[in-house]
């Protein structure tokens, strides 16, 4: 009896297997894709003018990598320069809505929140995966908030660029989900996440 009791607390006591560090990462990249989506989607509920205008397609946030083709963990390192710059433009949005509207509440403010927490959750994420001996990554903001919204001014500027900063989010959390699993496909041998 006491044998068998024995067992089972070991049983219990062994690591429950589960997702990898990688398919955490791709997870949380895809679900942040996913909410990334859905603020763009609140924010255009709100902001029903968006529809008649559509912003220029240049990056916000460009990488300049070296000219050779950067190895899988070179690339989790320029994403997490990629995501620090987002999440300082996320952070700038918040300010300058907040300087201009006041702290407002519903919808699109929750999902605002909820991403820039998942995007914080990411960037810890890969700084696991992409720091090396060699390199430390930081997880802080990589963003002042100092420069005019694309110029162009005044509460139309302001919701115009907060659209590209919601676009650029898209962007890289989908470039992230994709990085993430390749990274994963090489250390974990397997597609499955």
């Amino acid at each position: 009896m006491a044998e068998q009791e024995e067992q089972q607390i070991t049983a219990l006591d062994a690591p429950v297997p589960g997702p990898s560090q990688t398919g955490r990462a791709v997870a949380l990249a895809r679900l942040l894709h996913h909410e990334c989506t859905r603020l763009l989607q609140l924010y255009k509920e709100r902001e029903t003018f968006l529809s008649d205008h559509a912003p220029d397609g240049q990056r916000i946030v460009s990488l300049s990598p070296d000219s050779e083709e950067p190895s899988v963990e070179q690339q989790v390192q320029l994403l997490h320069a990629a995501l620090r710059q987002c999440l300082g433009l996320l952070h700038c949005v918040t300010v300058k809505e907040e300087e201009e509207w006041g702290e407002l509440e519903g919808d699109y403010e929750t999902m605002r929140k909820n991403v820039r927490v998942r995007l914080e959750h990411l960037l810890y994420s890969t700084k696991d995966l992409g720091e090396t001996e060699d390199t430390t990554l930081e997880v802080t903001p990589d963003h002042k908030c100092n420069e005019e919204t694309d110029g162009a001014g005044g509460v139309f500027g302001l919701k115009m660029w907060t659209y590209r900063v919601l676009l650029e989010l898209i962007h890289w959390a989908d470039h992230a989900a994709q990085t993430l699993h390749v990274l994963h496909k090489e250390r974990e041998g397997t597609e499955e996440i």
